[in-house]
């Protein structure tokens, strides 16, 4: 299937053809036809005019005929304001050719080889595109803060209050313990270091090993009242810092409503 463009100039009527090059088609292309005027194929001393042209019409142009599916907006107006109804536009029909050259020119890096690329790229100084820079330069230190309690089933847990982060800027979390006195615990600082949280995380012997996709948590799942499970801890949200209560209003038309714990929990400045 070959797309030609038809050039009708109005001050002569005469026409002219041409094939848009493409590549590595195996074919001449270019002019098709000079610009000169076009006999009717049964009378040669008639010729086409402005009058004998329409979409969805066939032109037989020395005996190879073309078939006229569309036109610009230029022509459009002209018909309309010459009182002529052009008939409506026909799609192009299938072609293989261009569905194979579209296949042979696509390339993509292979999942299992996107990362190595990246990997080397950086080895040897070389530039990525940041896809998160966006985001970054938009909720740069903005952060959504949560105090969630872990209720720790083990013979020497207990009710364990820590401090959830959510990093609108990457969209990932850190989650930090509240040390209290004479609580009879070491202290350990950090539960989950910053990171993004895996609703279910998929865990292999290195990086890189599972190409399935991970489902992380995400605002829409931080609300009061809500679980979330850090590594099989099942932790509740049961509160959140003014900030985020003013976030999720102005962006997500949602109010959040602290809950009531039965137990004392220790008080947090924010």
């Amino acid at each position: 299937m070959r797309k030609c463009i038809i050039y009708y100039y109005l001050d002569d009527d005469t026409i002219h053809i041409i094939e848009p090059r493409i590549e590595n088609s195996g074919i001449p292309q270019g002019i098709f036809m000079k610009r000169h005027k076009l006999p009717f194929p049964d009378d040669q001393a008639k010729y086409y005019t402005w009058k004998d042209l329409n979409v969805a019409i066939n032109l037989n142009v020395y005996k190879r005929v073309f078939r006229i599916v569309d036109c610009d907006d230029f022509t459009k107006r002209f018909y309309s304001n010459e009182g002529v109804s052009l008939n409506g536009p026909e799609g192009y029909p299938n072609d293989l050719f261009a569905h194979t050259r579209a296949m042979i020119n696509m390339k993509q890096t292979p999942p299992d080889q996107a990362e190595m690329k990246n990997y080397l790229e950086v080895k040897l100084k070389g530039g990525r595109p940041n896809k998160a820079l966006e985001s970054f330069l938009d909720n740069d230190r903005k952060v959504l803060v949560f105090n969630i309690l872990w209720e720790d089933k083990t013979y020497d847990g207990g009710d364990k209050y820590y401090i959830l982060d959510y990093f609108l800027s990457d969209g990932k979390i850190e989650v930090k313990e509240i040390n209290t006195q004479n609580s009879g615990r070491f202290p350990f600082p950090m539960l989950l270091k910053k990171q993004r949280l895996a609703k279910t995380p998929i865990l292999t012997h290195c990086p890189g090993m599972s190409l399935k996709t991970e489902e992380y948590y995400g605002p829409q799942d931080l609300m009061c009242g809500n679980k979330v499970t850090i590594y099989g801890r099942e932790c509740l949200i049961y509160d959140c810092d003014e900030f985020t209560h003013k976030w999720y209003q102005g962006n997500m038309g949602i109010q959040q409503s602290p809950l009531k714990l039965a137990k004392a929990r220790p008080n947090v400045t924010f």
